[in-house]
């Protein structure tokens, strides 16, 4: 027996570890970045990360393989789900105006293991994305020469049968991914200057588009006669949405770009709702467009849009359609590249990642190591892999971030405020000089107690009628909750994704598990909605906290299980990798591990609310020290 006691004490340390959060700095805009982008600027980043090759390429295929003329609706369903993310994003961005997205939303709320797996997940979006969009980009320009350039390569280099490579070594699109590379890493206002153009443009042509595209339409193509609107079916519709969410992904480069907003607080969130905004309406818009003007059964996969307008007789158009493609596309390619980089770099800063992602250029200001490292990986990926069985994969990282982001602003909202973690000016000294307002400061603590419930406690209003969850520790309830929240939801979305039949159950057993998902999904919302939550004036924060962020999971978990079981093994396959990377770097260079390493000990102490007078004065290291214990406390 006494030897199983110091494995489960290093098992218990194990957890401890993998579990710890990166404390929440709120106040600090001091960054070794470039605060220098605007509202606009950061708009423009998002709408380019969005409207690229979803729109020239995604509208096509969705339609003709997966939801017919009810793309649009797929592009709806998607752009819904993709606005309950980003008003998570949103409120993390303007809360916490440090780059790093997903990745730092969940290490803050969730944990180091979580936040290091969403980052490594969120890494492999932008590698893939990247690559993708410029094989895209190459194929369209290609297009316009007659596909002289792929023929020239196919009979100088030869032809490709190799599984997971490419039928040919496509060197335009590496070129353009290095080339990219190059402007980005010249710094933040090079890189908003380029996409400002691109953008402008790229608006322009899909202007064009719709309004053309509505002069040509025939609403027959939507007739019974050729399959009608929606051949697939809702199934079809799902299934579409969940390729579709690929198209939104781009909004995510505002929650990594905040650490170079010039006013975060207030940019990051009208930012994220007028990219969003924008971009759904080009999504429905074009796909409307381009189902009514040719039958969704003879599109052409590869440049829809393009090959429609050619098809009507309008083959100056569709030059027009191929140059607005090539500079929307440019758009996203400056996104990813721009965005990536400062991923790797806040988990390089935190000791997650290897140090080298870390620096950051003394002129330029940007991580220029990372920019060019992971450009020379994405254009190596564009050069030599197929692409296209791979692009499922980028929804289900995508999806995955989401729901985290999702449950961290239920954590973060039902948190008790940390307490300050350096004095400020109006904060007690040293312990020998605060006798005097000792008694006033726990004077304070109990006034404010007495008329404001801390967040995670319940409502005081509800204790006579709920007193049972009182009886909970702080924050218990809260906890439990969203792990039923979370539970529920899965449970849900199997049984309304997969159905009686999947699932071999019979018809009442099928309904009996729909309603008990649905009624423990119901009460946890309850549940968590009785407990207090922080209220804050001066950031933004999203409605209808803890109903908008869970419906953000449900519905990302419905679109999570509507995807491929070969996208869910790449996806493990990839996992695994990170766990390696983790447990062999990441835990023991992390900078929150560095803190709990024994050092010298300097004590002081500081005031802040609590229920116990033992809580209420508690000591407060400098960053980088291991706490102090106190004879006979208990850890």
């Amino acid at each position: 027996m006494a030897r199983g006691l110091p494995s489960a004490a290093s098992l218990a340390r194990l957890c401890q570890k993998l579990n710890r959060l990166k404390p929440l700095e709120e106040s600090t805009m001091e960054t070794s970045l470039s605060r220098c982008l605007s509202t606009l600027d950061l708009t423009l980043l998002g709408v380019g990360g969005m409207v690229g090759s979803g729109l020239y390429v995604l509208t096509g295929t969705v339609a003709k393989d997966m939801a017919g003329p009810a793309v649009l609706l797929s592009f709806a369903v998607a752009a819904v789900a993709s606005l309950l993310a980003a008003l998570c994003y949103a409120e993390f961005g303007a809360r916490v105006p440090r780059t790093g997205s997903a990745y730092l939303f969940t290490y803050v709320s969730m944990g180091e293991l979580w936040a290091f797996l969403i980052g490594w997940n969120v890494l492999l979006e932008y590698l893939i994305g990247g690559a993708a969009v410029a094989r895209a980009w190459s194929g369209y320009l290609d297009a316009m020469f007659s596909h002289s350039i792929r023929n020239f390569t196919e009979t100088h280099v030869g032809v490709w049968q190799v599984p997971f490579l490419a039928h040919y070594p496509d060197f335009l699109a590496a070129g353009i991914l290095l080339l990219a590379s190059a402007f980005v890493s010249c710094g933040a206002r090079v890189s908003s200057w380029l996409n400002h153009t691109f953008s402008a443009i790229s608006l322009m042509v899909i202007l064009f588009i719709v309004i053309l595209g509505f002069i040509l339409a025939r609403p027959r193509n939507w007739s019974a006669e050729e399959g009608g609107f929606a051949p697939f079916g809702f199934s079809g519709i799902m299934a579409g949405t969940a390729t579709c969410f690929y198209a939104f992904v781009g909004f995510d480069v505002i929650a990594a770009s905040s650490e170079e907003a010039q006013n975060p607080r207030r940019a990051v969130p009208i930012a994220i709702a007028i990219s969003l905004s924008l971009a759904a309406s080009a999504y429905i818009l074009v796909s409307t467009v381009l189902t009514l003007m040719v039958p969704w059964h003879s599109l052409d996969p590869d440049s829809a849009l393009a090959d429609a307008f050619y098809r009507r007789g309008y083959s100056w158009a569709g030059f027009i359609v191929a140059a607005g493609s090539i500079c929307a596309m440019n758009t996203v390619l400056l996104s990813n590249l721009f965005s990536l980089p400062r991923i790797v770099y806040a988990m390089a800063a935190d000791g997650l990642f290897f140090q080298v992602f870390a620096r950051v250029h003394s002129r330029t200001q940007v991580p220029v190591v990372g920019i060019l490292v992971f450009g020379v990986l994405m254009a190596l990926l564009a050069l030599l892999l197929d692409l296209e069985a791979l692009v499922q994969f980028l929804s289900i990282g995508t999806l995955l971030a989401y729901t985290f982001v999702a449950a961290s602003i239920i954590v973060l909202r039902f948190q008790k405020t940390s307490p300050p973690s350096s004095p400020g000016p109006a904060s007690p000294g040293p312990l020998g000089k605060q006798h005097d307002s000792f008694s006033d400061h726990i004077q304070l603590v109990e006034a404010a107690q007495a008329s404001v419930a801390e967040p995670g406690h319940l409502r005081p209003a509800l204790k006579p009628y709920l007193g049972f969850l009182g009886g909970c520790g702080p924050g218990a309830a809260v906890t439990w909750a969203l792990g039923f929240l979370v539970a529920s939801a899965i449970i849900l979305d199997c049984v309304v994704v997969f159905g009686d039949s999947a699932l071999s159950l019979p018809r009442w057993g099928y309904f009996l598990l729909l309603l008990l998902s649905g009624t423990v999904f119901l009460l946890s919302l309850l549940v968590l909605g009785v407990h207090q939550q922080q209220h804050r004036q001066d950031t933004f924060q999203i409605p209808l906290v803890p109903l908008t962020p869970a419906l953000s999971i449900l519905l990302n978990i419905c679109l999570m299980l509507k995807l491929s079981y070969l996208t869910w093994l790449r996806f493990s396959i990839w996992l695994l990798i990170g766990l390696v990377v983790y447990f062999g770097y990441g835990i023991r260079h992390s900078k929150e591990n560095q803190r709990e390493l024994p050092g010298p000990i300097t004590t002081r102490y500081v005031v802040f609310p609590s229920s116990s007078l033992e809580e209420s004065v508690q000591p407060v290291q400098p960053p980088g020290q291991a706490p102090a214990h106190e004879p006979g406390c208990t850890e």
